[in-house]
């Protein structure tokens, strides 16, 4: 299978447009794997209001919020979240990619650049990411990338069901392997 030009660049406000027509066309796709997304959330004054805080957390080095871009298309978001300094060092990762091309390793790509630059550019420590027990694709993506399973924390997110229990996993530093 060939590698996909895949690649990752901070979300500018422009993207919400686009960002909302996505939320929309994969909302039942991306309900599987995070939290139900109001209609507000998918609109496009949602994606703005979204990109607005999340470029307000850019500014203060407390998140790195990406767009994935196939071929210079935007096909999905991947985001360190919750960004500590200090002697803690580290973040939590989340990603998704539009239904349409899952399966191509494209989420795979997008997280390599995304921890590539967290334990470069970002010097970070740890790197922590959580997914529902029957989300086998998101895990396979995170044991790909070097990621090891910790445990499981007992209703850990809200989701359309209700609290979900979820798969923890986390990648030291010191355990990654720089690409090349």
């Amino acid at each position: 299978m060939a590698v996909p030009d895949v690649s990752i660049r901070v979300v500018r406000p422009d993207d919400a447009p686009l960002l909302s027509r996505l939320e929309v066309e994969n909302r039942v796709h991306l309900s599987a794997g995070g939290p139900l997304r109001s209609d507000d959330y998918v609109s496009v004054e949602g994606q703005r209001t979204l990109i607005d805080a999340l470029l307000e957390q850019y500014d203060a080095d407390t998140c790195v919020p990406w767009v994935i871009e196939l071929d210079r298309t935007v096909v999905g978001r991947i985001l360190l979240a919750g960004i500590v300094r200090g002697g803690f060092s580290s973040a939590s990762v989340g990603y998704w990619v539009c239904a349409s091309v899952g399966g191509r390793g494209i989420a795979s790509a997008a997280l390599e650049l995304a921890v590539e630059q967290a334990f470069g550019e970002l010097g970070l420590h740890r790197l922590e990411a959580a997914t529902t027990l029957a989300n086998v694709a998101s895990a396979r993506v995170l044991a790909k990338a070097g990621f090891e399973e910790y445990g499981v924390a007992p209703a850990y997110l809200f989701m359309r069901d209700g609290w979900t229990d979820h798969r923890m996993f986390q990648l030291l530093n010191d355990d990654w392997v720089e690409p090349g």
